[in-house]
């Protein structure tokens, strides 16, 4: 077995080639460690890039563990390069705020939330990976179920679906003072 700093190396050298997010798991089958073991070595590595406030840190996403940079340099990787990711228009926002918190749900019940066809949003979202067909609901046609992907989970800075604000966050992020009172 490698030594202790040999084996934070590696969970780092692993951490920066995966093109994904990898689980605990993973990282314990790849160095041939315990889960636990894995655990602690992401912790310390963790820890270290915290500690010497270095420009990437590790970061938990989608179930699983991957490098980053630290947000608040975000201007200075804009510089570096323009993001692929071009914004979402406000049907796609309000199709995909409705797939976060609804999932799974059909087209049809997208439209009866929004009151106007969602076709183009909701081929936009999974064009760019946010959403997926996830099956088929029972009844008439069969119509197909949509949910958010791990891709979803990354570009919002999400661990998993639970991190998303309460109906009563947002609501308060709009600038009332209490749930339920208007701006």
């Amino acid at each position: 077995m490698l030594f202790h700093d040999e084996l934070l190396a590696a969970v780092e050298g692993i951490l920066f080639a995966a093109s994904e997010p990898l689980s605990l798991e993973r990282i314990a089958e790849i160095l041939e460690v315990s889960r636990e073991d894995a655990l602690e070595l992401v912790e310390t590595l963790t820890g270290q890039y915290q500690a010497q406030h270095r420009g990437i840190q590790v970061v938990e996403l989608a179930g699983g563990y991957q490098l980053s940079t630290r947000s608040e340099l975000a201007p200075y990787i804009e510089r570096m390069y323009k993001p692929q990711f071009h914004g979402l228009s406000h049907a796609a926002l309000e199709t995909l705020a409705i797939i976060a918190y609804k999932q799974p749900v059909t087209r049809g019940e997208i439209e009866l939330i929004r009151g106007v066809q969602s076709d183009r949003a909701v081929s936009t979202l999974v064009e760019k990976s946010l959403i997926k067909e996830v099956g088929r609901k029972e009844g008439p046609g069969r119509p197909v179920l949509f949910g958010t992907t791990d891709e979803f989970l990354r570009h919002f800075g999400l661990k998993n679906l639970a991190d998303l604000p309460s109906e009563a966050e947002i609501i308060l992020s709009d600038g009332s003072d209490e749930p339920g009172t208007p701006a």
